[in-house]
């Protein structure tokens, strides 16, 4: 029998990345490393000696599939059930089958894949053999198991054209479809790769999709990242120091100070392919996106499906973990504050810190440091509260807020969500000055090496500079686009706007990403509060903060005046010139202000539109919106969709990004609502909210909150580097030491 050792996806091994012990163990032997070299990368065989294994439901064509891509590899093509049951059993397989009954025949099935072996062939299973446990563990010894993926409603159709109204498992009294849908579970169990496959899509497109994947799954090292402010004759003389996904999670910022952007950009998906969406789950959805975005050799996608379970799998009160509402006219309000501390912010902060702990070394403890205007506080100290005991003992998470610059609720939660591994620090300053100084932290070698020499402690960011950020983000905005195509709104490839309240760039920018990955978004509306710098840059093409001062809003987290995420947008539009960006960014830190090209300004403007909203028209909004449709805005969603009634022109539908549930700001609120103002503490205001039966009702996780005792301390520290320094070595004695 032929025995090979599982395999992992490649990574081009350099001696930077080996100890050297191995580096010399692999020089002692370079005959056998020339061979297995020449095996990889052989021309006839596109992975040597593995196999190419196709799995998916009965009619997704894995056998026609399978014959194209032997032929195009010129290697053996194995259909399991023709070429091994059959052979096996000396009968038909609808003959065992009615002779065995199918428990016995998904045994029988089973044990004939634990006696099968081959080497360098395509191999199609049968639709159930993943449901037999020892079998596909023996079948993935051998090979790369690529599931082809086809929408439930395009099988049953095909299954119907061939006549076949009963398939294995498929007990009496339960339905094709239903047995279809249990079935998925299985395929998801044990794929390495998944090959999403629409409606009418050609066999030899499938097979072209297949064998583009599987070069994909070998060749991790052209999924490398770059920092916004390198030069492309640096990138290629630093080859031996590329960075990967798992490296751009843990480093957080570039060591020259700019963020890690993908180096060959995002996925593009095709029209089919998000169509084949249209009818899955919101997890289902981040599932797909992710495992594009996401290299297997960084996280497979049995440890992805894990991670995205757990982030949203009970910790969201709505079942649609990102629900569109319509709202009115061609207004819709995509949902984004049913995670449990209630922002937008959950979609990231509750998937970060597994991946973050999945993808450093073992060997190192870490300290990660989040600045916040608001939200990204106690979604950073919630996420990394929930990892798993060991976790906690070597992650522990610092969290800087400006300690007047919050709203009273906002700052409760984030004091209230302080737990073993995650603490909370108030600065007597805005929320620019935290984000700046985090980035002169992290860029500090000095102080960094010291951190890790005399501690054994890295530092890590959780901010929107780190792009695992923005990843989850892209998810909901595609998201929100297939439901309106499913909810018949729109068919797809029809247009949409996108309109969000936006200080930091972030969740502006995941749009545009979603727009780059294949959704129709039209233009994407920027919409700020009087901190109006974003809107007076995406207008005139001057980012100007000569003179300007933060003005403190009812929408906090839109407080800011420099944008981070901005950064990654102008390298994109400016193809990735990374000496203009860094050239516009010392201008802007040098002397207050830099200027677009003109032709980078028009270019920017086919994406982005842009306006604002004072406070008065803030309020306005909430009071007008609750007494026509009895539902209640939060400040930030109010100041979107102030913007989007004066700039959007109504000739499509457009999606309202609702950032942050009201309950957050229940004294702004009540003040639009025109309730008397009271001086009580925060549960009391929610309670007093809860008591006009809003929609949607006072969000669960803020009332849990704020109702614990016993957290009610945290430390502040004036607005000094020197200090902040300080605090983060006091905490790092006290957790790790």
């Amino acid at each position: 029998m032929f025995h090979i050792v599982q395999y992992q996806p490649l990574r081009l091994i350099t001696q930077n990345s080996l100890s050297s012990t191995c580096f010399k163990l692999i020089l002692s032997r370079p005959v056998a490393l020339a061979q297995i070299w020449k095996s990889w990368f052989s021309s006839h065989s596109l992975v040597g000696n593995k196999n190419i294994i196709l799995m998916g439901p009965p009619g997704a064509g894995k056998t026609t599939v399978g014959r194209i891509v032997g032929q195009k590899l010129d290697c053996p093509v194995i259909d399991i059930d023709d070429n091994v049951l059959e052979t096996t059993w000396n009968m038909s397989v609808s003959e065992k089958l009615q002779d065995v009954g199918n428990e016995q025949f998904l045994e029988e099935e089973g044990k004939a894949l634990l006696k099968f072996s081959a080497s360098g062939s395509v191999i199609s299973l049968t639709g159930s053999n993943p449901m037999h446990s020892a079998g596909m563990q023996h079948m993935k010894k051998n090979g790369i198991v690529v599931y082809l993926d086809v929408p439930t409603t395009v099988i049953m159709s095909r299954l119907k054209s061939m006549k076949v109204d009963r398939i294995v498992g498929q007990s009496p009294g339960i339905s094709l479809k239903d047995i279809l849908q249990f079935r998925k579970q299985f395929y998801k169990r044990w794929y390495d790769i998944r090959v999403l496959c629409g409606g009418d899509i050609a066999a030899e497109v499938v097979a072209e999709k297949v064998l583009d994947a599987v070069k994909r799954y070998q060749n991790s090292e052209l999924e490398t990242f770059i920092s916004t402010r390198s030069s492309r004759s640096g990138r290629s003389m630093e080859k031996d120091s590329n960075k990967y996904f798992s490296d751009v999670v843990t480093e957080g910022l570039a060591p020259d100070g700019g963020l890690f952007v993908p180096e060959r950009g995002l996925p593009k998906f095709t029209a089919g392919e998000w169509q084949s969406l249209i009818e899955a789950t919101y997890i289902e959805r981040a599932q797909v996106i992710l495992e594009r975005c996401i290299h297997p050799a960084d996280i497979p996608a049995s440890k992805l499906a894990e991670i995205i379970g757990t982030a949203y799998g009970e910790n969201f009160t709505c079942s649609k973990i990102a629900p569109v509402r319509h709202l009115t006219g061609n207004q819709f309000l995509l949902e984004l504050f049913h995670g449990p501390t209630a922002s937008f912010k959950d979609f990231a902060l509750q998937m970060v810190p597994h991946i973050f702990a999945y993808c450093i070394p073992r060997s190192c403890n870490y300290l990660v440091l989040v600045a916040t205007s608001g939200d990204t506080g106690s979604a950073v100290l919630d996420g990394f509260s929930r990892l798993h005991d060991t976790d906690k003992q070597r992650i522990a998470v610092m969290n800087f807020f400006p300690e007047d610059g919050v709203s009273p609720i906002q700052k409760s939660q984030m004091i209230g969500c302080q737990k073993e591994n995650a603490w909370s620090v108030g600065v007597k300053s805005d929320f620019d000055f935290c984000q700046t100084a985090i980035k002169q932290i992290l860029t500090n070698s000095d102080y960094t090496g010291f951190l890790t020499v005399e501690y054994g402690t890295a530092l890590a960011a959780a901010n929107s500079i780190n792009w695992a950020r923005l990843l989850p983000q892209v998810v909901y905005h595609a998201s929100a686009y297939l439901d309106l195509v499913h909810q018949d709104i729109i068919p797809f490839g029809s247009p949409v706007d996108v309109c969000i309240p936006t200080g930091n760039f972030g969740n502006i920018l995941a749009a545009l990403y979603a727009k780059m990955m294949g959704i129709p978004i039209r233009k994407c509306i920027c919409a700020s509060n009087e901190n109006n710098v974003l809107t007076d840059f995406i207008r005139t093409g001057v980012y100007d903060l000569r003179g300007r001062k933060l003005i403190p809003t009812f929408s906090p987290a839109v407080d800011i005046l420099k944008s981070s995420n901005l950064e990654r947008y102008l390298h994109l539009i400016a193809d990735e010139d990374g000496q203009l960006v860094t050239q516009l960014y010392n201008q802007l830190e040098n002397q207050g202000h830099f200027q677009l090209r003109k032709d980078l300004l028009e270019k920017l403007q086919q994406d982005l539109v842009a306006g604002w909203c004072s406070e008065e028209d803030c309020l306005a909004a909430i009071h007008s919106v609750y007494s026509t449709t009895g539902y209640i805005l939060d400040t930030h969603t109010a100041v979107a969709k102030v913007v989007a009634d004066r700039v959007q022109d109504r000739t499509c539908p457009i999606i309202i990004s609702s950032t942050a549930h009201y309950s957050k700001f229940a004294p702004a609120i009540l003040r639009a609502l025109r309730i008397a103002e009271i001086k009580q503490n925060p549960l009391s205001q929610l309670h007093l909210l809860s008591s006009y039966s809003p929609l949607p009702p006072v969000h669960w996780g803020l009332l849990e909150t704020l109702k614990k005792k016993g957290n009610e301390d945290h430390q502040v520290c004036a607005a000094d580097m020197n200090m902040l320094m300080s605090h983060i070595e006091t905490l790092i004695q006290n957790h790790f030491m």
